[in-house]
């Protein structure tokens, strides 16, 4: 066994996944022996811990994530990981919530964004949003995770409003920096886990 080969055995023993399991992806690395292996089974375990966010936070952050990006495999590892770190089943629904809405408003805002055209600003969105008025994950936390994920969809309108309600929440920017850190290190992994 090659050490490419003991890499990806630790990398998905420790996402609890079979280790005859292969993607395109990872054979891809396997079978070239990439140094980049290391780097991504550090990455991935970087996701699990911050200075800034508790580990439960962390959890949640990489669950939405995982849904966002329609990741099977690492949605049931973080739904696992932050059922560990004492995430209950509203937290862990909210986190699937947060991915759905967020995929609509990334749209929809980043449609008027791009357009730049008035009047549809004008004419109401009628996107349902009472996920947000009342998060059980609190309203800071549920801002985290809606920056994180419109960070990852790439909707500029959305990333600028959520961090805006951040600061005005008081959150550090530390914090902010690490959720969109562990939202771009879990749709990295899931380029290779799929």
């Amino acid at each position: 066994m090659n050490e490419s080969t003991e890499i990806i055995n630790e990398l998905l023993q420790s996402l609890g996944i079979d280790t005859a399991y292969r993607t395109n992806s990872l054979t891809l690395l396997e079978k070239g022996e990439s140094r980049y292996l290391r780097d991504l089974k550090l990455n991935l375990t970087s996701t699990l811990t911050s200075e800034h966010l508790s580990a439960k936070e962390c959890a949640l952050l990489g669950l939405s994530t995982a849904i966002n990006n329609n990741n099977s495999p690492l949605t049931l590892f973080f739904t696992r990981y932050a059922e560990e770190q004492g995430a209950e089943a509203a937290e862990t629904a909210e986190a699937a919530g947060c991915a759905s809405l967020l995929a609509s408003n990334n749209i929809f805002y980043r449609f008027r964004h791009f357009t730049q055209k008035e009047k549809y600003g004008q004419i109401p969105a009628r996107i349902r949003m009472q996920l947000m008025m009342k998060p059980v994950t609190g309203k800071e936390f549920f801002e985290l995770m809606s920056l994180a994920i419109s960070a990852v969809n790439g909707c500029e309108m959305c990333v600028n409003a959520h961090e805006n309600s951040l600061i005005k929440l008081g959150a550090t920017e530390e914090r902010i920096f690490d959720a969109v850190r562990i939202a771009s290190l879990v749709t990295a992994t899931g380029k290779v886990i799929y």
